[in-house]
């Protein structure tokens, strides 16, 4: 675990920047794989899955990320997340909203009093590519539209290139721009090529203030494995022991179904323990998921599955 003497801080030089993140220890990415494959083969008690299921629910982020976006989609998603089953009111509504900055004020108004958190994405989501002055500009519409969380992208093109303190200063400029919202950091892991990439990128994110690491956009070959949600988890056990200063983590992209979401509750609890299940600390960022754990659920209950019209298309 790093020195916190050893933490660059604002107006380090990016060669300060680079000793620091490349004198992190290296990842075993073997172990790390075998790892997460060996907690994703345990299975729960009968008598837990039920538990499984909504703590999942209460933890997604109801996603829609479109061009084809329209204001009755998003009211229409919205309607989902906060009673996922219209006729069983014990079931947990989702953790938050995601949508594009211009749908932020109608997500807002259809949220208004059901306690669902209203996320955008912003920084010119999924690429990055724009000038630090337009994600602001992004990033400030977003929050004075009601946005409550901010999930940016990283600049993948500077961190590989090697300047740290470009990718610093940019994640803590948004970090700033969010006022009181939360600033979830999407590091784009499928395209940071080595795990060792991954955790430099995470702890950097970390460092310049974000409050969420989180591991893609859902837009690239690659999205949330179970190992790069693993490397995640474990570096922020690691910052916290550190700094004392906690921080969360989404994984996002790929996870469809209630076994997949099972197996992430499971890395949750076996590398940073029970007080992270919950939607505060870990998000699961995901479109179709919900869908699978609410049939999974009526099966619990009910003993058999429900007709294919139990659930709304989304």
């Amino acid at each position: 675990m790093p020195d916190t003497a050893t933490f660059p801080g604002p107006g380090a030089s990016n060669a300060a920047w680079r000793a620091f993140l490349h004198g992190l220890p290296g990842v075993d990415a073997v172990g790390l794989q075998e790892r997460a494959a060996r907690l994703g083969t345990r299975s729960i008690k009968e008598s837990a899955k039920g538990f499984a299921i909504d703590t999942a629910i209460s933890m997604i982020d109801l996603t829609t990320l479109e061009g084809a976006d329209t204001p009755g989609r998003v009211r229409a998603l919205c309607a989902k997340a906060a009673g996922p089953e219209p006729t069983d009111r014990s079931v947990p509504r989702a953790a938050a909203v995601c949508v594009y900055p211009d749908l932020v004020g109608t997500a807002v108004e259809a949220l208004r009093g059901t306690g669902v958190a209203v996320a955008s994405v912003a920084t010119a989501f999924p690429s990055g590519r724009a000038p630090l002055e337009a994600k602001l500009v992004d990033t400030r519409a977003a929050v004075a539209a009601g946005a409550a969380e901010i999930d940016m992208v990283i600049d993948r093109g500077a961190f590989l290139a090697g300047d740290y303190l470009a990718v610093f200063e940019e994640i803590a400029a948004i970090r700033e721009a969010c006022g009181d919202a939360h600033l979830k950091v999407i590091l784009e892991t499928g395209e940071l090529v080595t795990y060792d990439n991954i955790r430099r990128a995470c702890w950097l994110a970390m460092l310049a203030g974000a409050d969420f690491v989180k591991t893609s956009t859902g837009k690239v070959a690659v999205n949330a494995t179970p190992a790069n949600t693993l490397l995640l988890l474990l570096a922020v056990r690691d910052f916290l022991a550190a700094t004392g200063r906690q921080v969360g983590v989404k994984a996002a992209g790929g996870i469809r179904t209630s076994k997949d979401a099972v197996k992430y509750l499971v890395l949750v609890n076996e590398t940073v323990g029970p007080a992270w299940l919950t939607p505060r600390w870990f998000r699961l960022g995901a479109s179709s998921l919900l869908n699978d754990l609410l049939m999974q659920r009526h099966k619990l209950r009910t003993g058999s599955y429900s007709g294919p019209d139990y659930v709304t298309v989304d």
